[in-house]
Formats: C-alpha cells, sequence, structure tokens
C-alpha cells in the first residue's frame, strides 16, 4: 500500500485557499482513478484506488494544517507504510506558481502541516511542492496562503491537478523524477511556462 497526502485545512471556508492545493491535487487524483468513496478514518478522509498497478489510499486530513501529523502517522502504522511509500503534496511558497517538484526529506521551510508530520513519522517521506508563489512580505503570508486564488489563477491550478493526476501511476510506482518531468511538459503543453504570482502582476 502507498500512501499519498494532500495537505489543507478542512471545510468549505478553506476550500479554495492557495494552502489547500494539495487537498485539490489528491482530490483530482480520486476522481481521475475511479477511487472509491471518500470515508472518514484516521482524523482524515481517506479513498482507496488501484493506480498504476499499485494500491494506494488517498488521504486528506482533517486535523488542521498544524496537526496534519496525526493522520499521517494513523494511517501509516495502521497499513506499515515506510517513509518511501509516503508522498505529501503541499502548497509551496518558495516555488513559482503552477511549479512542482518533488524531493525525498529536507526542511520544513516554515510549512507547519509538514512540521506537524516530521514530528510524527519522521523526515524522510517524499514531498510534492506545488508552487503557489510568495506575497513578497514574510508580514504578507498568512493572509496570503489562507487567501483564496483568484479567477486568473484558477485556470492553472486546475491543470496543474489534472497534471498530477494523468501521471499520477509514475507517483504511485515512485518514479518521482520522470513524474515531475512529465507534469512539467504538461504544463508547458498548456501554456504555464512563466506565470506570475499575483502581488507580481501590475494593475489592470
Amino acid at each position: 500500500m502507498q500512501l499519498i497526502v494532500g495537505l489543507g485545512n478542512p471545510g468549505e471556508r478553506y476550500a479554495r485557499n492557495r494552502h489547500n492545493i494539495g487537498f485539490m491535487a489528491v482530490e483530482a487524483i480520486a476522481r481521475g482513478h475511479n477511487a472509491a468513496p471518500w470515508r472518514k478514518r484516521f482524523h482524515g478522509l481517506t479513498s482507496e484506488a488501484v493506480i498504476g498497478g499499485e494500491r494506494v489510499l488517498l488521504l486528506l486530513p482533517q486535523t488542521f494544517m498544524n496537526e496534519s501529523g496525526i493522520a499521517v502517522a494513523e494511517a501509516a502504522q495502521f497499513y506499515k507504510i515506510p517513509l518511501s511509500g509516503v508522498a505529501v503534496l503541499h502548497d509551496e511558497l518558495d516555488l513559482a506558481p503552477a511549479k512542482l517538484r518533488v524531493k525525498t526529506g529536507g526542511g520544513n521551510a516554515g510549512h507547519n502541516g509538514l512540521r506537524s508530520i516530521t514530528a510524527h513519522i519522521g523526515n524522510d517521506y517524499r514531498r510534492v511542492r506545488l508552487g503557489i508563489g510568495h506575497p513578497g512580505d514574510k508580514s504578507r503570508v498568512h493572509a496570503y496562503v489562507l487567501g483564496d486564488f483568484g479567477k486568473g489563477e484558477c485556470a492553472w491550478v486546475d491543470d496543474l491537478a489534472r497534471a498530477i493526476a494523468d501521471n499520477a501511476a509514475l507517483l504511485a510506482k515512485g518514479d518521482d523524477p520522470t513524474f515531475q518531468n512529465r507534469v512539467h511538459l504538461a504544463m508547458e503543453a498548456r501554456g504555464w511556462t512563466d506565470v506570475k504570482s499575483v502581488t507580481e502582476r501590475t494593475p489592470g
């Protein structure tokens, strides 16, 4: 069993927040791979699917972001999933909008969801970093990540989620470099090569 986790905050109020792009991507994977209906387990919502021949548990923690590790640890322990079999999709301020990078381990860059997961299961899980850009000033980060994607951003967000779902078999098989490259090529084909964050755009 592989574990693919999307990070976000539960509830309609947060559904389109930039901080919830991990939820959006994993929900797209579920839709694209005929996953079972979501059900409440492990302090989260879970769904199972066979993706690329691999049994995959999809998980959306429902504990709020700063306690995401509770749900991840319960699911990983129940299915005896090693850290190498855990992939966490999350928003990344230090990556340009519409970009995706995959890495194993590393720092948590102030991300409360990653910090919680690391505290509960260790650091050497796989992180799928989904770029949302940076507001430019540290004092604006909180409002930025908890703000909704703007109308001008929704198209690339939806395309990124779809590209992730289309190539999820590679993620499930642990072929992270090819997964990253395929998503990059899919976004390039859709014209998302140089997306500016909303704060970088000139008015009008």
